[in-house]
């Protein structure tokens, strides 16, 4: 990460269809974080669309994990698809984002470190619901 001793700031990005139980979100998170040996309190905040904003599984897992939570516009989005590791038709349809866990995680990244981004964690899929890891780099 970096060599100045400081912890990296770590980002979750999370994308899931309506009506997503807090549950799926929750194991979802616990699982990636696990398999890539993460503990929870490292993670800084949490991110999706705005057309999420009023998804009650997001709210409540941030509440759970007292995070903040962090929606984007597809159009701020819309810029990290370079970076993204997969590109979904279905999400862009209903969105106009290709990839909405990888793209939120990297933009609030951003937002916060005011540095480059990079995905630590690529799109993991549950049922129904991603999850990305972004990191400062």
């Amino acid at each position: 990460m970096t060599d100045t001793g400081t912890a990296p700031t770590l980002v979750v990005g999370l994308g899931c269809q309506r009506g997503c139980p807090v549950t799926t979100l929750r194991a979802l998170i616990d699982q990636a974080l696990q398999a890539h040996q993460i503990e929870l309190h490292q993670i800084k905040a949490l991110a999706s669309i705005d057309l999420k904003r009023d998804e009650p599984a997001l709210v409540e897992l941030a509440e759970q994990l007292a995070l903040p939570l962090t929606y984007f516009s597809s159009e701020q989005l819309a810029s990290y698809e370079p970076q993204l590791s997969h590109h979904s038709q279905i999400a862009f349809e209903r969105t106009g984002c290709y990839g909405i866990a990888e793209s939120a995680a990297l933009a609030l990244t951003e937002q916060l470190t005011h540095s480059p981004a990079k995905l630590l964690i690529k799109r993991q899929k549950y049922a129904q619901a991603t999850f990305a890891l972004a990191c400062s780099t």
